[in-house]
């Protein structure tokens, strides 16, 4: 027949999640902040080399957004906005470092994949919260997988770990100099 695919075309569920917008996920993690201002960084050959070697491998990262947080005219610490590859898809979550480099609980602000999506679950996020060490964000051993969201946990875990290598390269020297 004229016309006719000699192959089924089938469409792909694909599920758009966000309950979260920024600013709600910026209060969420900073709640006694009273400004947050976006941090340009433009990163050197060195800076990228020192991040990628704390960081360890990683599945790849769409945009990076970054703030300064402060009360008054002290620093809380920075909020973070990453994507990473789920295991096809973007997923775009939302993180605070304080001051000392410790993590709080991560948001997951858009999931944009038919499975995975139990990275959304708020206690297999709260493994995140306080660790403040690359040493113990390792997947697998201190983060735990998921059973059917493998690449979605592990891939969330690289990104946790390079913003925490972006921190400790570049955002902490600035922030120890304030």
């Amino acid at each position: 027949m004229a016309g006719t695919l000699p192959f089924a075309v089938a469409p792909i569920p694909v599920c758009a999640y966000g309950h979260l917008s920024v600013e709600d996920a910026q209060h969420a993690a900073f709640a006694s902040a009273d400004s947050f201002t976006a941090v340009a960084l433009t990163l050197n050959d060195e800076q990228r080399r020192q991040i990628a070697m704390l960081a360890g491998p990683q599945s790849g990262h769409g945009h990076l957004q970054i703030w300064q947080v402060m009360r008054g005219n002290t620093s809380l610490g920075y909020f973070f906005v990453d994507e990473v590859i789920g295991r096809q898809a973007l997923i775009t979550y939302a993180v605070g470092i304080d001051g000392d480099g410790t993590f709080g609980t991560p948001e997951v602000l858009a999931y944009r994949e038919s499975h995975g999506g139990e990275v959304r679950n708020r206690n297999w996020r709260r493994q995140f919260a306080g660790r403040r060490d690359l040493a113990d964000l390792r997947f697998g051993v201190d983060i735990k997988n998921i059973a059917g969201a493998t690449l979605s946990a592990e891939h969330l875990t690289q990104g946790m770990r390079w913003l925490h290598a972006l921190w400790q390269v570049v955002l902490q020297p600035v922030a120890q100099v304030r």
